[in-house]
């Protein structure tokens, strides 16, 4: 269910049939083995009012945790370009030896980063991460150079620097891959699909003449495929855009 939950046209599409099909068994079915007689109509409204209170209460719930994670997501990721731009200017402190080819990876890993947060090819990102895991290891050796060179505070403090460029990525890492529980949206789609039935089956019109039915449906796939737009860092049309590494490349390229 993760992976169908990360692409929403594809979610929007089968929630919307799925739900249709919903109300289509509560209008053509359920009503003629169990008609709903005057008397049971009082009752039947409270159930049906209870049950989309709830569908709605938990829509909003996840929309809010969708959203929170999405802000979660964008202030890592300028806090990534800060640790890169800072450890950058305090490259300057290293001697010649060294300042040249720190700044040239932390260029360099930089556009990586960058890139990573743009592609949303499978097979590239697994070869930007390669890319990525070994260029840390370098930007750790050179850190260790400078600590051995430098065995000073100016030195423990570019140390400190580069510990934090690669927290950094991890922290953001660690953010992507968040998401809503499988099982809140089981839940969602379980309550949603009751929903719908209880809609066709409390309906007083003919199916084919009411375009009343379609409202639900199609106002709930709209509601959960936002939400899996939110929370899908690479599918739909909703991603954290990485100003803040794009601005910190134009600033170190001038």
């Amino acid at each position: 269910m993760a992976a169908f939950v990360d692409h929403p046209a594809v979610l929007f599409v089968v929630l919307l049939l799925g739900f249709i099909a919903a109300v289509a068994l509560g209008a053509l079915v359920l009503r003629r083995v169990v008609p709903l007689s005057d008397e049971a109509r009082d009752e039947f409204n409270v159930v049906q009012t209870s049950t989309l209170t709830l569908l709605a209460l938990l829509i909003g719930f996840s929309l809010s945790m969708a959203v929170s994670r999405y802000d979660q997501r964008k202030t890592l990721e300028e806090s990534e370009a800060n640790a890169i731009g800072t450890e950058y200017a305090r490259a300057d402190l290293t001697n010649a030896a060294i300042r040249a080819q720190l700044k040239s990876e932390l260029l360099r890993y930089a556009r990586l980063r960058l890139t990573h947060f743009q592609t949303r090819d499978s097979q590239e990102l697994a070869r930007i991460d390669r890319d990525t895991s070994k260029l840390q290891s370098d930007l750790w050796l050179l850190a260790i150079e400078v600590a051995k060179n430098q065995p000073t505070p100016i030195g423990a403090t570019v140390v400190t620097g580069m510990n934090d460029v690669l927290n950094s990525q991890d922290y953001s890492e660690a953010a992507r891959i968040n998401h809503i529980p499988v099982g809140a949206w089981f839940l969602m789609f379980t309550i949603a699909f009751i929903a719908c039935v209880v809609q066709g089956y409390g309906g007083r019109g003919k199916l084919r003449t009411g375009l009343l039915f379609t409202i639900l449906p199609l106002t709930i796939s709209l509601s959960l495929a936002l939400i899996s737009d939110v929370d899908s860092p690479r599918g739909g049309l909703i991603h954290v855009q990485p100003q803040n590494l794009n601005r910190l490349l134009q600033s170190l390229a001038m």
